[in-house]
């Protein structure tokens, strides 16, 4: 009987010292002599051996070897024995083989499947190592070599159960993230595509939604009979879906109810999306568990990319940023990755990382835009804005990281540093021009300021540091951040206010609007949103497009609504029955500027005065009228 294995062996040959006697027409050699104790313990052995001679032939085996290969002991000698046991099969293991038949290496060892004669197969290890040297070879021959073969099948057996189980998971029966990524490295090397097939991949990346809540309303138990039922699902959508090609999509569970399909030589991103859609129609019909009917809905992530130049990390990250998105888009949708959309995020990212070594670093700016009395013009405040001079992306406004700032809590230390800033720089202007009417500095203060820090401390600190008046610091806060404020931002705010600080609600009108409850505030000032003042610009678009002609302003202030010049009339009179003064923001025509003043807005703010502007441009906008003079701006004045 000969071994076989799955691969062809190669056309090698021993050369002419391994030719066989056979070969040649003789009988086969069996000239060498054991002493019987060693014949009776080589018959008797549990384990099944041959003796090989020098030149690779059997010269026995014992009954356990005829037994494992299922053939005569007898039949066995002269034999090929690199035959017998599959070590021609491949080179690496023909070439160590040759190396032991000529006294070049010690031993070999190594795991082959055997067929025995009656067809059925075997794994077994084959081990090959040189007899020691008895004495009484006869004749002068070498000792030759012990060939020992162990069947091993049961423990590859049980191996391969334990693989199963450690690449699949228990509750779903499929496989796991182990299992997965070592798909899906595989399918990422080069031999893999290079030698036909499109050479490109794709995976949907899928999560539950709502799946916590399954498990906190009817227990762990259902929730997992749930995910069975997903994962049933998701096979069949996978094998209805196979491609000719690369067959079904290999469906795994990563964890949690985070589940994925990968797809083999994709062919583009429509297989991908049409795959990503049939997998939340499939998963669409509720489920039937117990006594139990549940309904759930799945966000998919979607990527589909050449195989080329992908690792799997780069590959799941994708997946992962997309299926967010999906998430953030509104769930139970599939999204598809956003290379643009990816590079904002990673650019986010890169922000978020270096905030607080460039509050370190100084690469933060202050601008101010001037706060201007309708009434006569003058300057009477200006608003600090930050600005971020960033290495790699240039100056940033506050809208690219302010959010950033807050969500990792730098925003604490960078707000510090704004309002010490900002208040060297208002006593400044104060000192630099004695004979004019100081003006006040207006600070934005974040929610989380009030929260992680003891903004208390660090204003009453700023104000003795820099030597500004209270009265000449107005700290701003949101109005989504100061209606409903209770515990210790109100405390914050009322001790602020007692300190002799002004506090402003910036964006007046797109939240709450509760001008009741501001009378429990210690709010001094209203700052209108912008939106209404926008909607003066009614007249003005109507005559544009009577005429035909379209202002540029006009074009980009969005709707025009009339309503909005009733509103904000209400709003002031209110406001002033209240104490309160009225800034409105957003003043860009004369137009708007004359309309507020004409309804009572005490101050404004806008590119109709100024832009943000460096301290020195303010400086001139304070000298601008002379000594003893009032500081006046008049439209474009401020401009650069």
């Amino acid at each position: 009987m000969n071994g076989t294995s799955e691969g062809p062996a190669p056309a090698a040959d021993l050369g002419p010292s391994v030719i066989t006697e056979r070969d040649n027409g003789l009988a086969p050699r069996t000239g060498r002599t054991e002493p019987p104790a060693y014949r009776s313990v080589f018959t008797t052995a549990p384990l099944a051996m041959a003796v090989v001679d020098a030149e690779g032939l059997v010269v026995s085996a014992n009954d356990s070897l005829g037994t494992l290969l299922g053939t005569d002991p007898a039949a066995l000698a002269g034999c090929v024995a690199a035959d017998l046991v599959d070590l021609a099969s491949d080179a690496g293991t023909w070439h160590a083989y040759r190396e032991v038949l000529r006294g070049h290496r010690p031993r070999l060892r190594c795991t082959r499947r055997l067929k025995r004669a009656d067809g059925h197969s075997l794994w077994a290890q084959v081990t090959v190592e040189p007899l020691a040297d008895s004495g009484d070879s006869g004749g002068g021959d070498t000792p030759g070599l012990l060939l020992s073969v162990a069947d091993v099948s049961a423990r590859r057996e049980l191996q391969a159960r334990l693989r199963h189980l450690q690449m699949h998971d228990p509750v779903t029966r499929l496989p796991n993230r182990a299992l997965f990524f070592e798909r899906l490295t595989a399918a990422l090397e080069a031999e893999s595509y290079e030698n036909g097939g499109t050479g490109r991949i794709g995976v949907c990346y899928l999560d539950l939604d709502g799946f916590k809540a399954v498990n906190d309303t009817h227990g762990h138990r259902v929730g997992d009979r749930l995910l069975a039922a997903v994962a049933e699902r998701l096979t069949r959508c996978a094998e209805e879906a196979a491609h000719a090609r690369s067959g079904a999509p290999l469906v795994a569970r990563l964890g949690g109810d985070e589940f994925a399909l990968l797809v083999e030589d994709s062919t583009g991103t429509d297989q991908l999306a049409d795959l990503a859609g049939a997998v939340l129609a499939a998963l669409q019909p509720p489920f039937e568990l117990a006594d139990r009917r549940l309904s759930v809905t799945a966000s998919v992530g979607v990527v589909e990319r050449h195989t080329a130049g992908t690792t799997p990390t780069a590959l799941m990250q994708a997946a992962d940023t997309t299926l967010y998105w999906a998430k953030a888009d509104g769930r139970a949708r599939w999204t598809l990755f956003d290379p643009e959309r990816n590079a904002s995020r990673m650019t986010r990212q890169a922000l978020a990382a270096t905030l607080r070594p460039a509050i370190e670093r100084g690469e933060f700016a202050l601008e101010y835009q001037p706060l201007v009395g309708m009434e006569d013009g003058r300057v009477r405040g200006v608003e600090a804005l930050i600005r971020w001079n960033h290495p790699q992306f240039g100056v940033l406004a506050p809208n690219r990281f302010i959010a950033l700032a807050e969500e990792d809590g730098s925003i604490v230390p960078l707000g510090r540093w704004i309002l010490r800033t900002a208040c060297h720089q208002a006593r400044r202007w104060q000192l630099d021009h004695p004979d004019e009417p100081p003006i006040f500095v207006s600070v934005n203060v974040a929610v989380r300021q009030v929260w992680d820090s003891d903004l208390v401390a660090d204003v009453a600190h700023t104000l003795e540091e820099t030597g500004l008046a209270p009265e000449l610091l107005q700290l701003e806060l949101t109005e989504s951040a100061v209606m409903g404020s209770a515990g210790r931002p109100l405390q914050v705010l009322k001790a602020l206010s007692d300190m002799g600080v002004h506090i402003a609600i910036d964006d007046f009108g797109t939240g709450y609007s509760n001008l009741a409850y501001l009378s429990r505030l210690p709010v001094s000032v209203l700052k209108l949103d912008g939106a209404f003042v926008r909607g003066f610009q009614y007249d003005a678009v109507s005559e544009a497009a009577a005429s035909g002609a379209g202002a540029s302003q006009s074009a980009g202030a969005g709707v025009a609504n009339p309503a909005d010049e009733v509103i904000v009339e209400a709003m002031v009179q209110l406001a002033h029955r209240l104490g309160l003064t009225v800034t409105a923001e957003c003043v860009e025509t004369s137009d708007q500027a004359t309309r507020l003043r004409r309804i009572g807005c005490d101050t404004g703010q806008g590119w109709l005065y100024s832009r943000p502007v460096a301290p020195d441009r303010i400086s001139a906008l304070l000298g601008h009228a002379g000594p003893g003079g009032p500081a006046g701006v008049q439209a474009g004045v401020g401009n650069p």
